[in-house]
């Protein structure tokens, strides 16, 4: 009969510590959800670095993150040791360099990206990169981006590349250059976790 009541006793001491442990792994917390942190502490304010040089423009392409999307400017020729120029900030309308007249961009915000690399070579002159001004940047479909709305050529004027990037709303963005590429980050959101 002993026997039979310290094996029920145990049984229920057992029990009542599974409880308590699964109760605790019930509870959701960031790191048990897999959520990953996210920088957002980019802010939303102007981004500028000056240029060493103009070289041209090779391509533009965007990508999507986890915590971001992405747009990247390869610069031809350019290496991780070049400065390449950049202002970035967003703006209430979208006026295009050297004629001033309005560009259409959708999106709740407007990204006014001035990269110092021109469409084109200023040694020959030849095109480097096919922008048309008032049109969506060839080859980049931004179609179910978190953030990324729509993409328009300005212009090259003057040694630079402008680019409007039209997004959900006035969200955090960093810019960095790295291995002759200038990449603009825009958050999904302000919050610190996806």
């Amino acid at each position: 009969m002993r026997r039979w009541g310290t094996a029920l006793a145990a049984m229920v001491l057992a029990g009542g510590a599974l409880a308590a442990t699964a109760g605790a792994a019930g509870a959701v917390t960031p790191a048990a959800a897999g959520a990953a942190a996210c920088e957002t502490g980019w802010g939303s304010g102007d981004k500028t670095a000056q240029p060493a040089g103009h070289t041209p423009l090779g391509s533009i392409r965007t990508g999507r993150h986890a915590c971001y999307d992405r747009m990247v400017f390869d610069v031809k020729g350019a290496t991780a040791a070049d400065r390449v120029g950049y202002r970035v900030a967003y703006v209430d309308t979208l006026y295009q360099d050297g004629s001033g007249e309005e560009i259409p961009v959708g999106g709740g915000a407007i990204l006014d990206i001035h990269v110092a690399a021109p469409s084109y070579d200023p040694g020959t002159g030849g095109e480097s990169y096919p922008g048309r001004a008032r049109k969506p940047l060839p080859g980049v479909n931004v179609a179910g981006y978190q953030t990324f709305r729509d993409t328009r050529f300005g212009a090259s004027f003057e040694g630079e590349t402008q680019v409007g990037l039209g997004v959900r709303a006035r969200l955090p963005f960093r810019v960095f250059q790295t291995d002759g590429r200038v990449v603009v980050d825009v958050a999904h959101s302000w919050n610190a976790v996806r």
